[in-house]
């Protein structure tokens, strides 16, 4: 299958990051409102300026996300979008290859390794801790794949690069096909993902800053809201309390976000090679 040219890649990414922000994302930074210290403005520049290293031709995954972050700690000083380009170089490897996520994936190697870990260690993400094996204050593994076997358990980011994106797929994917079948607006689809994934994964984001109870009693929340609306202007009150609640106790499911981000780009990826 021929490959997209890397211009039209970042342009399909830069667009999914604004899509992501036009969105009612309870917890999250978005339209709506602000949050966590940080500002849409900042993840505008983000994706602005993240996009050029994450489509660069023939880069590898690994130096499309540290070139990524590095460009975005530059701009706006802060990690903003280290989980998205995380998800979202693996896709965009694939698109320019012509080839599929697994394969994208499996072709990883040490140089991958190297600079994920050099990009996490400069993003500094918040909660992010020690580990016993693969830790990323240390020397990179030969295999990245290990090293993200080693954190899937916890980590649905991690997750996705040993089972091929299989949440994205399982949870994502035919939640934005739902919220399209129903007529919902773009803006709404979005949303619709974003809760689909807050719903039913516990955010990794959340586990990690305060920890399984928490993250699993605000997955119940979504999961409880997800019965009582559906999204459209008429849940604009419900989800905004939600919002508000989310972020009075410091609590920002940044995993469901990057996730959201991830499922709008993969797609819009599919549409553009006409899958």
């Amino acid at each position: 299958m021929p490959g997209l040219a890397p211009e039209l890649i970042a342009t399909l990414y830069r667009a999914a990051c604004l899509a992501e922000l036009d969105a009612l994302k309870p917890g999250n930074v978005h339209a709506y409102a602000s949050g966590h210290r940080m500002e849409v403005a900042d993840f505008v520049t983000s994706a602005d300026v993240s996009a050029p290293a994450l489509a660069r031709a023939e880069a590898r995954i690994g130096a499309r996300v540290r070139g990524g972050v590095e460009a975005t700690v530059a701009a706006v000083g802060q990690n903003t979008n280290l989980g998205i380009l995380l998800l979202c170089a693996p896709l965009a490897r694939a698109a320019e290859r012509g080839e599929g996520i697994a394969a994208a994936l499996a072709a990883l190697d040490a140089a991958d390794a190297r600079d994920v870990f050099a990009a996490i260690r400069r993003a500094n993400p918040g909660g992010l801790g020690r580990a016993g094996r693969h830790d990323v204050a240390g020397e990179a593994p030969s295999s990245l794949r290990d090293a993200m076997a080693e954190a899937a358990p916890r980590d649905a980011i991690a997750r996705a690069y040993v089972t091929d994106f299989a949440d994205i797929l399982r949870i994502g994917r035919p939640a934005l096909a739902a919220a399209r079948a129903a007529g919902l607006e773009a803006t709404w689809c979005t949303t619709a993902v974003h809760l689909a994934y807050l719903s039913d994964l516990a955010d990794s984001h959340v586990l990690r800053k305060h920890g399984a109870a928490v993250a699993e009693a605000v997955r119940r929340e979504a999961q409880a809201l997800c019965l009582r609306i559906t999204p459209g202007p008429a849940a604009v009150e419900p989800l905004l309390a939600f919002d508000q609640s989310l972020k009075a106790r410091g609590i920002n499911p940044g995993t469901s976000a990057d996730l959201t981000v991830a499922t709008l780009f993969a797609d819009a990826l599919d549409a553009a090679k006409g899958a």
